[in-house]
């Protein structure tokens, strides 16, 4: 019975893509609040921050990134939950 398993694709085994600091790489000091694409990159398509695990981010700019999303979120320029939002 386990062979008739059959995946649309091929299952990833130990493929595992460096993370790295964005920020520290391309020496980004300041995250602006008032640019929603780029915050649009931190958050999942239901409007939930990223954890670090999965973005790569710092500490330091992690606290940063998560302020500046609920800063735009509080102005209306991102949307607080969404269903499909990419």
């Amino acid at each position: 019975m386990a062979e008739d398993i059959k995946y649309l694709t091929p299952p990833s085994i130990d493929i595992k893509k460096e993370k790295y600091c964005r920020f520290k790489k391309y020496g980004i000091k300041y995250v602006d609040y008032k640019d929603p694409n780029f915050l649009m990159q931190f958050v999942n398509e239901q409007g939930k921050i990223l954890p670090r695990r999965l973005t790569g981010t710092s500490l330091k700019y992690q606290r940063k990134v998560s302020t500046a999303i609920k800063r735009a979120r509080h102005l209306a320029l991102m949307p607080y939950v969404a269903d499909l939002l990419k």
